[in-house]
């Protein structure tokens, strides 16, 4: 066999070998924007939820809390912030939100025995916070997706294909400064 064949046929090898690469880090890193897209939807399930309690509770709440109103206006802000959120960092600040004003709801409630004992309240509670440990989860798989999906953007030969395809890196779910203080407890 002449030579030139020889030559021919181990550029075609290396053409394919090349190819196959790049369709598989094509398809992965696709995969993983999926993955990422489908944990935020996954996120925003659980805040539409959460966000649709919100109006069972208040009417619960409102009959017992008359001298609490601005308590119940703070929680009806974050709701509607919440539902109008358009991105996910304003739907996260709108869920921050929304978590501190029913912590101030749940802490005020406190206030109120017959409120406690009600048992809508009590059901309406524990769905919340079912929802929240939902929430928690959502994110948690979330950032996990997202931390998949960058190691191979930022990685070599990940990289290389990413830029080819115009990827970048994505951003994970924050905690914000606020948060991470250490609560002070005084005896």
């Amino acid at each position: 066999m002449d030579p030139i064949w020889w030559i021919l046929i181990i550029i075609i090898i290396l053409v394919v070998f090349f190819l196959l690469i790049f369709f598989g880090y094509y398809n992965r890193i696709i995969r993983l924007e999926n993955r990422i897209d489908n944990s935020w939807a996954q996120i925003d399930v659980q805040l539409k939820r959460r966000a649709d309690l919100i109006p069972n509770l208040m009417e619960t709440v409102k009959g017992y809390m008359k001298h609490e109103r601005e308590v119940l206006e703070n929680v009806t802000k974050a709701r509607s912030a919440l539902i109008n959120a358009k991105t996910p960092q304003e739907n996260m600040d709108a869920n921050n939100m929304l978590t501190g004003a029913l912590k101030t709801l749940f802490a005020v409630a406190e206030n109120y025995p017959n409120l406690k004992a009600n048992e809508n309240f009590l059901n309406l509670q524990d769905e919340l916070t079912n929802t929240e440990n939902k929430i928690a989860y959502a994110r948690q798989h979330f950032n996990d997706s997202v931390l998949v999906y960058n190691n191979i953007v930022e990685t070599i030969p990940g990289k290389w294909f990413a830029n080819m395809m115009g990827k970048k890196t994505r951003e994970m779910l924050q905690i914000p400064e606020e948060s991470r203080e250490v609560p002070k407890v005084k005896f």
